[in-house]
Order: structure tokens, then sequence, then C-alpha cells
């Protein structure tokens, strides 16, 4: 008799639509960067892992280039056999007679086996509609039909709203896959077992015990020639309104009934609902200059001169509900800044004055990237005669934990997904539209929409963000860990 597998979740093994006999991927802007550097190395390091169906067919470009080598012996042997298993098909995207002879192409690679596809949109959002009303209306076949739709969706609520409705007309929401790739990052994932599956955990998970809940995106570097694709969007549409809201939906909902798609999406919803849009005094924002060799933002030939696109911002959001009342979510992200990291950093209340007076707060970090950790800030007792508390950390650092663990790419996890038919790890219609009441009206204040355009604090490239910053956080509850906190080890002859 087998032993069964120690901490196995029932649950979570959710019956679905999965696609596992063959299947089709069909990639749409198949020489763009986001095919190049995402969407095919995930397709590439899934069927090296035997996670695709036996019989498959992909059509992109040969792009052996983009694919990162390891040194593992077999790697040429197996990029070898996934170029043979790939096709191109050049055509325009709203031109039916470019369909038709993708059909043909693909009924003469399929023959007679059911033909499952996938239909992979790495395009800008101007072209999604005509790319799906064609693949629906030219390419469909007569096995399982699936649509990968990536962000942005929409710049704003009204144009997210006609995005969906154009979509509607041609793919069901059970076919449509709207990908955010943060929610198939492992620790984002992972905060569901935290939560949920420790009782220890949970308990503090309120405002009873949490003073306040930064979410952290931090990049080392600026547009780089990019900047007119970026000035169209800026900081909050690219990072906040999507990847750090759908952390703080997992990080603030209920406990689901169960690990079914419409189930956790629900709770997403739920307390994505008790959110009002953000308001013009909870926001922070923040433009890159020269330093240090590097140029700024506006130096980039791309961006439209005088620009007033943020490249950093803070804002600050607040659930009304009887969980999370008053407790302030600071969301923030930033280009050229000093270091790259996203992390979740949950800081405990005060303990209760007296006998630890100004003693350091606890603090739950959840390190998303790089280098995926869980660690806890808490206090302890110096080793030693004297008798004093100083702060410290429980660190379970994956690398350091689970040596021999293989960390698959977010793109994997989700076209995976996709294949099994499970919508958990998607964004519902629904939930996009109630994340886009939230961030809509800021969005229109920044784009001079509602009066004069506000202008961003000028922060030096490689700097942590505006100088101002500091001093917004802590105006929200935050305070600093005591000065002789020290990571990764302390060295007790400094204190």
């Amino acid at each position: 008799m087998q032993r069964a597998r120690s901490g196995t979740i029932p649950s979570m093994e959710v019956a679905t639509d999965a696609i596992k006999d063959s299947a089709t991927f069909i990639v749409f802007g198949a020489s763009g960067d986001l095919a190049k550097k995402k969407t095919f190395p995930a397709l590439f390091g899934l069927y090296r892992n035997k996670k695709l169906p036996p019989v498959v067919h992909i059509y992109h470009r040969r792009i052996a280039n983009y694919i990162k080598r390891d040194n593992n012996p077999e790697f040429d042997a197996k990029l070898e056999e996934f170029l043979n298993l790939s096709s191109y098909v050049s055509g325009g995207y709203d031109d039916s007679e470019s369909f038709n002879r993708l059909n043909a192409h693909l009924k003469q690679v399929e023959g007679h086996r059911t033909s499952n596809r996938i239909f992979y949109l790495a395009l800008p959002p101007s072209v999604f509609v005509p790319v799906a009303k064609h693949a629906r209306q030219e390419c469909y076949s007569r096995g399982i039909n699936r649509i990968i739709v990536e962000k942005p969706f929409g710049k704003d609520l009204e144009s997210c709203r006609e995005l969906l409705n154009e979509l509607k007309k041609y793919w069901r929401e059970e076919e449509t896959y709207r990908i955010d790739h943060y929610l198939g990052k492992e620790m984002v994932k992972n905060l569901l077992v935290l939560r949920f599956a420790n009782v220890a955990m949970n308990a503090a998970w309120d405002k009873n015990s949490i003073s306040n809940v930064q979410i952290t995106f931090k990049e080392p570097f600026g547009t780089e020639g990019r900047g007119g694709y970026f000035d169209e969007f800026g900081i909050i549409r690219d990072i906040q309104q999507n990847h750090l809201l759908q952390v703080l939906s997992i990080l603030t909902m209920e406990r689901p009934v169960s690990f079914s798609p419409e189930d956790i999406r629900d709770e997403k919803v739920k307390v994505l609902r008790a959110i009002p849009p953000v308001v013009r005094k909870d926001t922070l924002l923040g433009q890159y200059v020269a330093s240090n060799g590097k140029p700024g933002y506006l130096d980039d030939d791309t961006v439209p001169k005088g620009s007033m696109c943020p490249t950093f911002a803070a804002s600050v959001l607040w659930i009304h509900n009887p969980r999370w009342e008053g407790v302030p979510f600071i969301l923030k992200a930033g280009k050229a800044l000093n270091e790259a990291k996203v992390e979740v950093r949950i800081q405990f209340k005060d303990v209760t004055q007296g006998i630890f007076a100004d003693i350091s707060r606890n603090e739950l970090v959840v390190r998303i990237q790089p280098k995926e950790a869980v660690y806890l800030k808490l206090n302890t007792k110096s080793p030693g005669y004297d008798f004093r508390a100083i702060p410290t950390e429980m660190d379970l650092t994956y690398k350091n934990r689970f040596t021999e663990a293989a960390i698959p790419e977010a793109y994997e996890v989700l076209i995976l997904d996709a294949l099994k038919g499970d919508h958990s790890n998607f964004v519902r219609d629904d939930e996009l539209d109630v994340a886009w009441k939230i961030f809509t009206p800021i969005l229109h204040w920044i784009d001079g929409k509602e009066g004069e355009r506000p202008e961003p604090e000028s922060y030096p490239y490689g700097s942590r963000g505006p100088a101002r910053l500091d001093a917004f956080i802590e105006s929200y509850g935050y305070k600093r860990t005591q000065g002789e906190y020290n990571w990764p080890t302390t060295n007790m002859s400094n204190l």
C-alpha cells in the first residue's frame, strides 16, 4: 500500500477540463519581446519537464537564442526536439485570409487527431479584439479552445469595460484566461497556504494585531529606450493596478470554501469591493532624474519632452470590512531605484507598554523575488549575562531550506494552469472591473483629465525614491526597527 504524501491538501486537487492528449499553441505576436523573453522559454521549460501533452505543436518564430542555456547534458537535444515541434505562419492581425491560411496549416499539422487549441495573445491591447475575433471565426476547432490574454486590460474603467465587452462577443468567460504573471510566482501562490494552513499565522491576521502593510516593487533600471510605451501607461497602470493589487487581494481575502477557481476568485472580488478609490492625499508620485552617470527619465529620447509621467508611486489603500478597518495598505512601485526587490512587509502593533518600552515591532516579511523567503522579525533575549531584548528573525530562505527544489518560472506555472483548465490564478472579468474602479480616479488626475496634472517629485537614479518617502510611510504608522538590528548576522561586540 502506497503511503499518502505528507501535507497533501485534497481540496486543492480540483476537477477541471484538462487538455491531456494533444494541444496546439498559437502565439500571436511571436516576434515581440514578451513572446521571446517569456512565452517561448516558458513553453520550452514545460516541454523539457514533460508537462505538456504528449502530442504538441507550437506556432512561433525560431528564437533559440532567447532560451537560457544551462549545464544539463540533455539541453541541446531537448531544444532541438522543441524547435522541431514548431512552425511559423506570417499574416495580418485584421485579415481574414491570413487566419484562413493559418487554420489550413493547423489542420495539416493536426491531421486526424483531436484539435485542442490554445491561442496566446502576446500583443498590445490595440489589436486584442481583431485577433480574438478572427481566431474565433476562422480558427476555432471542434476540440477544446482557450485564449490567453496579456495585460494591460485597458487604461481605465471605461476602456476596460469596452475591451471586456468586445472580447465577450467572441469568447466565453470560461474560455478566457487573463494572465497576470505575479499570480504564478511561487511566493504569491504560497500566501494561501501560509495564511490558511497555519493557525498561529491566521490568528494574528487582522486589525487587532497588524499596524500597517507595505507591498513593494523595486527595479534598479529605468526605461532604457522603452519610454514611449511606458509613458503611455505609467507606473500605477504598469505595476500597482495589476501585480500589487493581486498580491493584496490574496493577502487580505477571507478563507475560501474550497480551492476551486470560482471560490477563490469570489473571495478576491469580495475584498476588492470593500476598497474605495485611492485619493490624492494618500498618493506620493516621483520621477527619476540623472545621477551617478545614469540618465534621467526625460533624457530618454523615446519619452515625450516635458513628460510628467510618474516612474515612482506610493498609494495607500484602505479596506472597509471588519477584519481590516483602519489598517493602511501601502503599495510602492518604482523604476531606477537602488535594488531589485518585490516583497510584502506586514508590521504588527506595539507590545503593551510597561516592562518593554520602545521595543522593536514584529514584522512578517514575504520576499517574492529575488531569493524567495519568509522571515519573521521578533525580539529575543541577547545571549550572555545581560538581560535585554534585541531584534532578530526566524528565517525561511528557500534556497537554504529546500536545497534541491527548482522553482518554475511564473509563466510556466500559468500556461500549465491554462492547459489544466484551472482559472484560479487568472483574473476574472468582475475582478478586473473592480480593480479599475479603485485606481481610475487617481489615474485621471495624473493624466490631467480632472484639472491640472500633478508634478512628480524628482529622485536620483539609484536612490530609494523621493526624499519625502520615509515621512510619507511613517505618517501611516510605520516604525523602523531599532538601530541594533543587523542582517544577516549580529556582532554582539557592536551592541
